[in-house]
């Protein structure tokens, strides 16, 4: 069992930066592979980024690719979004996602979510 609370979300300007936070409980964190997963209001749930449980593969959406930044810190149990150059568009609610196979597919445990708001 694996429990996920996402944090850093909040209101931006376009252009600017937020760094979103996944705290995860148990003692097999370093087991698993992650992802960053965001919904916006009326569309479906999308892909942000994921990465291995080394820490030494990670995938972006085309949509994020160059703009966001995703790491781990297995010590804190804790995997990390870095968001920079922000647009409007990127606003929605921020999942984080946990799976040992396919994190990007069928993820088996999801954090609450974090609202980003990016204004223009």
């Amino acid at each position: 069992q694996v429990q996920l609370v996402e944090s850093g979300g909040g209101l931006v300007q376009a252009g600017g930066s937020l760094r979103l936070s996944c705290a995860a409980s148990g003692r097999t964190f370093s087991t698993y592979d992650m992802g960053w997963f965001r919904q916006a209001p009326g569309k479906e749930r999308e892909f942000v980024a994921s990465i291995s449980w080394t820490g030494g593969s990670t995938r972006y959406a085309n949509s994020v690719k160059g703009r966001f930044t995703i790491s781990r810190d297995n010590a804190k149990n804790t995997v990390y979004l870095q968001m920079n150059s922000l647009k409007p568009e990127d606003t929605a609610v921020y999942y984080c996602a946990a799976d040992r196979n396919n994190v990007i597919v069928t993820p088996r445990y999801w954090g609450q979510g974090t609202q980003v708001t990016v204004s223009s």
